[in-house]
């Protein structure tokens, strides 16, 4: 499944948006949760486009800067909301370059492997102050108005992204307490 595609329609049907809109919304909003390159959006337009899925009609801005201002047809429609019904397997887990460098921890010193776990601590850190700072301004976070609204579903996936980096966090800690108390 290319899901890109869904996540394009999904954006769409909730506002016409240009390809920069929807370029700068992976980057602020879905980057919690999913990622897209400059290099895929464009493409991904011009197939949703083909397949009659969005339109878009061509805007001035300023004297002659010309942008495509796309937005979902009822194919579209139908072709999001079929697939947001769509029962899902259990994705493969995400690759994490440091757990991986984590199960060969034997190849490395003892000084390296705390460098390296102390690092990673300090990266998870930081962005789950930045999720967390976030969160505090984020309009649910005081009181959840309404469950079917774009910002329940933003706050839904940012709680869980806090959640993960905890997690995360916690099992670096516990790590790095292992490998100190480990005196080989």
């Amino acid at each position: 499944m290319h899901t890109l595609k869904y996540a394009i329609l999904g954006l769409i049907n909730r506002q016409a948006m240009t390809g920069y809109d929807l370029m700068k919304t992976f980057n602020m909003e879905l980057v919690n949760f999913w990622h897209a390159k400059h290099s895929q959006l464009y493409p991904e337009l011009k197939r949703l486009t083909d397949e009659g899925l969005i339109t878009y009609e061509t805007i001035l801005q300023g004297e002659k800067m010309e942008k495509k201002l796309y937005s979902i047809t009822e194919s579209g429609k139908k072709s999001f909301k079929n697939w947001l019904t769509k029962k899902d397997p259990l994705e493969q887990t995400p690759k994490d370059i440091f757990r991986l460098k984590a199960y060969f921890i034997e190849s490395m010193p003892k000084e390296e492997i705390l460098k390296h776990f102390s690092y990673q601590l300090k990266l998870r850190r930081e962005k789950l102050i930045k999720l967390e700072a976030t969160m505090a301004k984020h309009p649910y976070a005081q009181t959840i108005t309404e469950v079917l609204s774009p910002l329940y579903g933003d706050y839904i996936v940012l709680k869980g992204a806090i959640m993960r980096e905890r997690t995360y966090i916690d099992w670096l800690e516990e790590c790095i307490e292992e490998i100190n108390l480990n005196q080989s």
